[in-house]
């Protein structure tokens, strides 16, 4: 029987984490496998550590990393990853809108397609704003035309893995990662599972709108180069309108259809145009070379603080 870790990442989690061990480990203690859950608390600012560490004192079954301050969800899922050694691995957020109460579901389709990794596909999203909605669900559409490697749509973090596809996981180097992606890029036999996705039994989301836009623009940046072929086009363009108002002016001042000495309107326009093209080239540029930049300090993804009831 495959052994089973279920990594959870926290970060301001006291109103959930209890009720979420609970839920979590009803579930396990079911499963004939040998089980274990993972918590990695992102450099939480609550109690959070102090649940946690209170859990692991009852449950030697329960390991639990602390970051010495907040890195991130990624860097926390990667952790967790990182330091997990059973054969298979469910990932899970704490806040329990995607029930543990799945996992043998799961756990049964894995074994039956004898699959590497199982993305689990949200049917719906309760509890979850419109705007929230319509932008997930056209960022998964722009993804997949702009990017090189085709991602399942409407899915998460939350998904299963084996040990194949962790081996494969923790040779990948980058820093600023996206793992749902990374997992699509991987590769191996990926099966999806349908699910209804709950709203949060508690506290508050922890993807705001300026954390929503920041995750979206590395996931683009690191996956896919259309970005600057899209600022080079935009060039382009911008030379050709150019070129054809020269033209334009030029042909009417000759044979009086235009006056283009009238006024400043055509001059504005023509500035504006190519400054917006220019400043849009020259920032995309910056962002590449922003990734490059941190990527070649080659600092660690994340600095634990303490461990617990890792051997």
């Amino acid at each position: 029987m495959k052994t089973l870790a279920v990594i959870v990442p926290c970060y301001n989690e006291e109103a959930v984490i209890n009720e979420s061990y609970r839920r979590t480990k009803d579930v396990l203690q079911a499963l004939p496998n040998q089980t274990e859950i993972i918590y990695i608390n992102d450099g939480s600012a609550d109690r959070t550590r102090v649940l946690l560490d209170a859990i692991a004192e009852k449950d030697p079954q329960v390991k639990v990393i602390h970051f010495s301050r907040n890195f991130g969800h990624q860097p926390a899922v990667t952790a967790g990853i990182n330091y997990c050694k059973t054969d298979l691995a469910i990932i899970i957020d704490a806040d329990m809108q995607d029930p543990p109460e799945l996992i043998p579901g799961i756990l049964e389709l894995q074994e039956k397609e004898q699959a590497n990794v199982v993305h689990c596909v949200r049917k719906s999203r309760e509890g979850e704003s419109f705007f929230k909605l319509f932008s997930a669900k056209m960022f998964y559409r722009i993804m997949n035309s702009m990017s090189e490697v085709q991602f399942p749509l409407d899915t998460g973090d939350f998904r299963l893995i084996d040990r194949k596809v962790m081996m494969e996981f923790d040779r990948l180097k980058e820093k600023g990662k996206y793992i749902r992606g990374l997992i699509s890029w991987i590769g191996f036999k990926q099966v999806p599972f349908y699910y209804e996705r709950e709203a949060r039994i508690a506290g508050e989301t922890k993807y705001p709108l300026s954390k929503m836009f920041k995750f979206a623009s590395n996931a683009l940046l690191y996956f896919s180069k259309k970005p600057l072929k899209l600022a080079m086009s935009m060039g382009f363009i911008a030379v050709l309108v150019g070129i054809i108002l020269a033209i334009w002016f030029t042909l009417g001042k000759i044979y009086g259809f235009t006056n283009a000495d009238s006024g400043w309107t055509s001059i504005i326009i023509a500035v504006i145009f190519f400054g917006g093209v220019q400043l849009i080239t020259v920032g995309v540029l910056g962002q590449y070379i922003g990734i490059l930049f941190d990527e070649i300090k080659a600092r660690p993804e994340y600095v634990i603080d303490e461990k617990k009831n890792f051997d």
